[in-house]
């Protein structure tokens, strides 16, 4: 656990707004030198709190217009099934994340496809078939807001 201060929120507000920024320009935004926010942002990533940065790619602009939500139950759980299905999933490219949950479900999925019929290509070929699969529901996509949560 770090302590943060307002300027280290203030920090990292700016970024996940636009981490391309440079130190220099994130600096003239809260009034640091360059020095000042790389000495700043190296104590973040020290200590966990900034990771590798990551490119977001635009689905709809790579042709990929439908994301779904997938929740699915395996028809049996133990630590081989579980290990035998986590690998499996995660060689789906179509499968952007996979995310081992409680409750309902054993495991959430968002999966991105062309259109529908090639989401019902994925799901038939692909994910049904995975080993220990159960029940499946899929929750489609209409729109999405994407938040930095509380910093």
């Amino acid at each position: 656990m770090i302590d943060l201060d307002p300027t280290d929120r203030a920090l990292l507000r700016a970024l996940t707004e636009d981490a391309s920024q440079s130190a220099g320009a994130l600096g003239r935004q809260l009034g640091l030198s360059q020095p000042a926010t790389w000495r700043r942002l190296r104590r973040l990533r020290e200590a966990g709190v900034l990771g590798a940065p990551r490119l977001v790619l635009d689905h709809g602009a790579l042709g990929f217009g439908v994301s779904v939500f997938l929740g699915v139950k395996l028809a049996t759980k133990g630590r081989v099934s579980l290990e035998d299905f986590e690998r499996a999933v995660t060689a789906i490219p179509e499968v952007q994340t996979v995310e081992h949950v409680l409750g309902l479900y054993d495991y959430r999925l968002r999966v991105v496809a062309r259109d529908i019929p090639d989401f019902e290509r994925v799901l038939r070929r692909r994910i049904m078939t995975l080993p220990g699969v159960g029940n499946v529901e899929a929750n489609v996509l209409l729109s999405e807001e994407r938040r930095p949560g509380p910093i």
